[in-house]
């Protein structure tokens, strides 16, 4: 579980960079990133809707795996 420092500053890095967020929270090969980036491409508003969305809401333990583990989080 995260700390509240961290998700604020993703959440701040959210605001900034949508994709760069995402990308913390649910690492790059994800579909939530995908996504992220897309909307930020079409718009930047939208983007950083999804990207609050994601970070806030969805939950990252229930879908990772051996496999789909950011870059940062320790093996």
């Amino acid at each position: 579980m995260p700390s509240r420092c961290e998700i604020c500053c993703e959440l701040l890095i959210a605001i900034l960079l949508p994709p760069v967020g995402v990308c913390f929270r649910h690492g790059c090969c994800s579909v939530e990133f995908v996504i992220c980036l897309i909307l930020t491409i079409l718009g930047y508003v939208p983007g950083i809707i999804y990207a609050l969305y994601a970070i806030v809401f969805v939950n990252r333990d229930e879908y990772f795996d051996e496999y789909r583990r950011p870059l940062y989080q320790p093996a």
